[in-house]
């Protein structure tokens, strides 16, 4: 199951080795590290959001050592994402660095891009991506459609959305 866990960090080496480790121990599968350096709760620590495939069963042992270990569990084991959009982007979408595209989506912390798929009809051809984008909630999927719009306007890419009536 994909969980999230919201925690906080001392600004100090090895923290986020430390905070990887019970992860390690599980064998959980860690999707993604949101690791805000440049931002500091008031208590002066970093907040750290993970993104884990793990057997929710194993969580609480988990929650255990990551506080034994001097680390804040802000918030565990939800669900992440329960909002979702499928766009369309067209024009010479792998030659505009999809990676980068992705990359706007996937960094903000609140969205991912779960499935994409590219249609290239030829080399100098424009090509079109389906991409589905889920979110942790509906102000975040409208974050992300906005994101997603102003990157299509600096790299010339036509962004149809959403391409499903219940989106929004």
């Amino acid at each position: 199951m994909r969980l999230s866990m919201d925690l906080e960090l001392q600004d100090i080496p090895g923290q986020l080795l430390l905070a990887l480790q019970p992860l390690k121990e599980i064998k959980g599968n860690i999707i993604s590290v949101v690791h805000h350096r440049d931002r500091k709760t008031p208590r002066g620590t970093i907040p750290v959001r993970f993104i884990v495939e793990m057997d929710r069963s194993k969580l609480e042992r988990v929650k255990s050592e990551l506080q034994a270990n001097g680390i804040v569990v802000v918030r565990a084991g939800e669900e992440r994402f329960i909002e979702e959009v499928t766009v369309l982007l067209v024009g010479h979408v792998l030659d505009s660095d999809l990676g980068d595209t992705v990359n706007q989506i996937d960094s903000t912390g609140f969205a991912e891009v779960m499935d994409l798929s590219l249609v290239m009809p030829g080399i100098d051809e424009p090509s079109s991506a389906y991409l589905r984008i889920r979110a942790t909630g509906k102000e975040e999927i409208l974050k992300s459609l906005a994101i997603l719009r102003a990157v299509g306007a600096q790299k010339k890419l036509l962004v149809i959305e959403p391409i499903e009536a219940e989106a929004i």
